[in-house]
């Protein structure tokens, strides 16, 4: 193992429940901003540790864990899989009584007391909504702070017995809805850093939009981004320096109905069942995209100014390409900068295996 990483590296079980690290190298220590990885072990190959740059990170947050009858479970040692947007099934009833609760946040904590991590992310995806068709209901509102409580307890516990400080983080919907929810003013009271998923935005009313953008586009200054995201939760009573933005090493295409602005603000076509849509395996991780996409393959590279934000489109296959790339990568650390945020943190380390973004972060935020 390499000895930087030997020190420093957190592993971070999402539970849509991470356990996140607060050990840092020499080089990391030195940082002004949090710079978190989301390292995904749900490949069905173990992780070769030795490819993290840890010395380029300040947090690396290892992906996922399952919850299983309210027990925080680790379902593939090898493979530490389960999270996220799938697996955030069952965290209603998880924290939906007193009982559940506490045997939530026991079984979590246990598991960074087995493992030696460093502290608990929670991704519950989402209170109060459907997400990918979970049990939901409106007291997720208020269970959601409540769970906070009594994980933020048995961390205390664990710092009783070792002496050290565990954090406690969540990766949290960058919408409105998210924020009508929730009580982000309390659960940010409870929270070292919030992490805010500012990807896997769209277009309004079903058209082609960007899905990872810094600021508004729409023509009436409204719509989905980063700069919205924070403005939202800073007015829902969350401080500045808890919160990141998040920074996508991935890219997503869609299928425009029209050619017309290089298809952004078109009708976004759906993809039939059983029907390969032209989009299809398009995108992928920011590596590929810079190898073999971007001005390739009849892919012109686009940028819109209102949004700070690439895109690429194929006018033939009507494809349209949103993502991260270098230059929007470093207007997120410079608006960090500006509004005091905590730093950034990014899905999915392996996406840019050549550490094309890692680097431009590493570079702008120490």
């Amino acid at each position: 193992m390499n000895q930087n990483l030997s020190r420093f590296l957190s592993l971070v079980f999402i539970l849509s429940l991470f356990f996140a690290s607060t050990g840092f190298s020499q080089s990391a220590k030195k940082k002004k901003y949090v710079i978190n990885g989301y390292v995904g072990g749900y490949r069905g190959t173990p992780v070769n540790i030795d490819e993290i740059d840890a010395n380029k990170l300040t947090h690396i947050n290892y992906a996922f864990v399952n919850c299983i009858d309210s027990i925080a479970v680790l379902s593939n040692l090898k493979t530490d899989t389960i999270g996220g947007w799938e697996w955030s099934k069952n965290f209603s009833d998880a924290a939906l009584t007193p009982t559940s609760r506490v045997l939530f946040a026991k079984t979590s904590v246990d598991i960074l007391r087995q493992h030696k991590l460093d502290g608990v992310d929670i991704d519950w995806e989402y209170p109060g909504q459907r997400g990918d068709n979970n049990k939901f209901r409106p007291e997720d509102k208020v269970n959601f702070t409540l769970m906070f409580v009594e994980l933020r307890k048995e961390l205390d516990k664990l710092s009783a017995e070792t002496g050290k400080k565990y954090l406690l983080t969540a990766a949290l919907g960058a919408s409105k809805n998210f924020i009508a929810n929730t009580e982000m003013d309390k659960v940010a009271k409870l929270l070292d850093y919030l992490y805010l998923m500012t990807y896997d935005f769209g277009g309004p009313n079903g058209t082609v939009g960007h899905h990872t953008n810094l600021y508004s586009y729409g023509p009436d200054g409204t719509g989905s981004s980063a700069d919205q995201a924070i403005k939202d939760f800073i007015a829902a009573g969350v401080p500045a320096h808890k919160l990141g933005i998040g920074v996508a090493f991935y890219g997503k295409a869609v299928d425009a109905a029209s050619t017309e602005n290089n298809g952004l603000g078109q009708q976004r076509v759906r993809p039939v069942a059983g029907i390969p849509s032209p989009s299809a395996g398009q995108a992928g991780g920011y590596t590929k995209l810079k190898e073999s996409v971007i001005n390739q393959n009849g892919y012109t590279q686009y940028w819109d100014k209102k949004a700070q934000a690439p895109y690429l489109f194929n006018p033939d296959k009507k494809v349209f390409i949103t993502y991260d790339d270098e230059k929007s990568t470093k207007l997120k650390a410079k608006y960090v900068k500006k509004h005091k945020l905590a730093g950034v943190f990014f899905w999915e380390y392996f996406s840019d295996p050549k550490e094309h973004l890692l680097n431009v972060l590493d570079k702008n935020l120490n």
